[in-house]
């Protein structure tokens, strides 16, 4: 089956078109007489957009189709880094006095800035940019592709966002959850029942364990819900279910497994206790036998234990009781799901929809995950959209492993395969974080800002259309996650809608783990993973850099020199000792996040980030003092400086941040005087000044700030 990430090429063409729209007519493209050429560029993206909705359709199941697209798609970064190294380029000509530049001075720059190599202007690149693209859009023709430009597509509507407790309205599964509770009730004369459902992934296993977890049998019961995942921590399943028998608000904090045992000893003892171990990945035979040890302590307890997992084998180990395999919903039920998700009783035309919906619901599959996730998609669209949904071809492609697995994807990559192209790029970019990980919402829509895939108040309708999609689901926090904002607002994705991301970002994403040389120079977004051993010398095409587990990981002088394309570095799963060797010239970068930096002062070469607009540098105490010429970043929006306590007081240049919406302080015990700055940031949103003692007269500071939505004053001094 031909690669899906052919489906990015529309997205990424109404990336680039908005950048060379936005040029046309402008200043820099007047002076430079290149208004003629960005036109000329912009009608041809024009030409080959008329046929990329055939092509996305063809592309599922033909390879041809898919590397001609992946060759437009390659071809679309190049012409996007090209306008972006003309922006930076001239940037620094069009505000010579905010440079301080002589007119000489002007001119000596003026020139190698258009020069993009011996003898070639930008001009006569951007005329071989449009000749490259001419040979690819004329490759189309060889395909048969014809302008759809009119084509009834399935479109995504704004959905409602619904609760995922288990309130709402579940179907099927009453039969299941009868059989396991009668199960369950001839065997708890046993001092611990542990009971398995396993079943592969989207079949509903956490509904079912919700449904049990939640009758009326288990009323007198203290009950634990531990979500496992992947990395099996049995330290961390003993505090989880310590915390939560004491009532404790967070888990404890015990490292030491003894600690652990006394613990639950206690705990459980005498007493009837349900738990639920969520998602349990774990094979390894002596790890399972010390998990249902740990469990086996309470002196006359009675301890009951329902497991969800994808493996039998894990399943057949860790029980004690006949394990229940989860079997799919039926085409019935599946069906009742997409009507429920649709709202399919209020529409017109239900009856003339109802043949086809069925249709759509056997091809779920029995996975209940695929039929919400289609129900979502079709709630609102016309009736000739649920036709073309019904005769996708995507039904049809299959991998040389025909397994129910294969099935599940072939239901989701429907669901991405109608998306609308900006969801589709914003959704496959989620494949840069690891399976199971916990996303911050609005560092998510930052990280889209940063590579042009939304603006900031898109971004939000981008989350919620995810979120009904079932492509993005609400995560709780843990321990292992700093909150400071309860507004905060975690993300996470399905197993296998995950794995779709990674099928769609094949192509794209570079993922190293535990020391592999990233080499490679075709990649646009990589995740670099328990990494130890210095980058590859060619990251010229990295757009997204995101380090995980790297705290050992030793930045090189000029570790990113080569990454001339870099908008998004990711830095905050590291110690950062030189914040210069990180940054270099990265002239395209957007998104800078490396909390807990060593260094005393932030090194003046930042300020050379002129399209920086996220800046996250908080948990630093060692700094003592942003750079003078930090007002020179005019963009940035985004700074958090919390817990950077060393700094007293904030560069005059600071007014200049007119842009900034969202400022954190808090924390910063020695900074002095931040109310004169306040007048002249107009556009702040969020403002923490928690546990400032100096800040100044506020009342006359806040006049100002007349979008502000957020203020946080407390446990600071402040003239009233």
């Amino acid at each position: 089956m031909a690669a899906l990430g052919g489906m990015l090429a529309a997205a990424i063409l109404k990336v680039v078109g908005d950048q060379v729209g936005s040029l046309i007519g402008g200043q820099i493209a007047l002076q430079m007489n290149l208004d003629k050429d960005l036109k000329k560029m912009k009608m041809a993206l024009e030409s080959v957009e008329a046929v990329l909705k055939v092509a996305e359709r063809r592309s599922i199941t033909d390879e041809l189709t898919g590397l001609w697209l992946k060759r437009l798609k390659d071809f679309l970064y190049e012409v996007s880094d090209m306008i972006d190294e003309f922006e930076a380029d001239t940037q620094a000509i069009t505000q010579p006095s905010a440079r301080k530049f002589s007119f000489k001075k002007y001119l000596a720059f003026m020139i190698p800035c258009l020069t993009i190599g011996p003898n070639i202007t930008m001009a006569n690149r951007m005329k071989n940019m449009r000749d490259d693209l001419k040979v690819i859009t004329d490759q189309h023709k060889e395909f048969k592709l014809t302008d759809c430009t009119n084509a009834n597509e399935p479109k995504v509507t704004d959905i409602r966002e619904t609760s995922s407790t288990l309130e709402t309205q579940i179907i099927g599964r009453t039969e299941e959850r009868d059989i396991i509770l009668a199960s369950l009730s001839e065997s708890m004369t046993k001092d611990i029942t542990i009971l398995p459902i396993y079943g592969i992934g989207g079949l509903g296993k956490t509904t079912l364990a919700k449904m049990v977890y939640n009758s009326s049998q288990f009323n007198e019961y203290s009950q634990v819900w531990v979500y496992v995942s992947q990395t099996f921590d049995l330290i961390k399943i003993g505090n989880s279910i310590i915390s939560q028998l004491s009532e404790k608000e967070n888990e404890s904090g015990y490292t030491v497994k003894q600690m652990i045992h006394n613990s639950l000893k206690k705990l459980l003892a005498n007493k009837k206790i349900l738990i639920v171990l969520d998602d349990l990945w774990e094979d390894n035979i002596s790890h399972l036998e010390d998990l249902k040890g740990m469990l086996k302590v309470g002196e006359g307890s009675k301890v009951v234990v329902i497991a969800t997992t994808r493996n039998e084998g894990i399943a057949k180990e860790i029980s004690t009781i006949q394990p229940y395999k989860l079997a799919p919903l039926t085409d019935d039920m599946c069906w009742s799901i997409i009507k429920q998700k649709s709202a399919f009783e209020s529409r017109g035309d239900k009856e003339q929809l109802e043949e086809i919906g069925k249709v759509i619901a056997i091809k779920c599959a029995g996975l209940a995950l695929a039929a919400k996730s289609l129900g979502h998609m079709l709630h609102s669209v016309k009736s000739g959209q649920w036709e073309l949904v019904r005769d996708s071809n995507i039904w049809t492609a299959s991998s040389s492993e025909d397994t129910s697995s294969t099935q599940v994807l072939a239901s989701l990559k429907l669901s991405y395969s109608v998306m609308p192209s900006y969801l589709k790029l914003c959704f496959a970019y989620c494949a840069i974080f690891p399976k199971g990980h916990k996303i911050l919402k609005d560092d998510l829509i930052h990280q889209w800002v940063s590579l042009g895939f939304s603006t900031w108040e898109l971004g939000e309708k981008y989350i919620s259309q995810l979120l009904g999609l079932c492509f993005l689901e609400h995560s709780k926090p843990s321990s292992s996650v700093e909150l400071y904002d309860e507004d905060i607002i975690l993300l996470t994705m399905h197993d296998l809608v995950h794995d779709l991301a990674r099928s769609v970002m094949d192509e794209e994403i570079l993922l190293v783990v535990k020391g592999n040389n990233a080499e490679e120079s075709c990649y646009h977004y990589a995740l670099l993973s328990d990494c130890s051993k210095p980058l590859g010398s060619d990251l010229s095409k990295i757009r997204a850099l995101r380090f995980m587990g790297c705290d050992k990981y030793k930045l090189h002088d000029d570790a990113f020199s080569s990454a001339k394309s870099l908008r998004v570095l990711d830095l905050s799963e590291c110690t950062i000792h030189k914040l210069a060797y990180c940054i270099g010239d990265l002239k395209q970068l957007r998104y800078l996040n490396t909390p807990r930096v060593q260094d005393t002062k932030i090194p003046d070469s930042i300020t050379k980030l002129s399209k920086l607009i996220y800046l996250n540098l908080h948990g630093s105490p060692t700094i003592l003092a942003l750079p003078e010429s930090i007002g020179e970043i005019e963009g940035l929006m985004y700074l958090d400086l919390l817990s950077c306590s060393g700094i007293t007081k904030l560069p005059e240049s600071f007014r200049r941040l007119q842009k900034l919406a969202h400022l954190d302080l808090s924390n910063c015990s020695s900074v002095e005087g931040i109310s004169v700055f306040l007048e002249s940031l107009t556009q702040l949103e969020y403002l923490d000044l928690s546990y400032c003692p100096n800040i100044g007269d506020i009342p006359e500071a806040l006049g100002d700030l007349s979008k502000l939505q957020y203020l946080n004053l407390s446990n600071s001094s402040y003239l009233w």
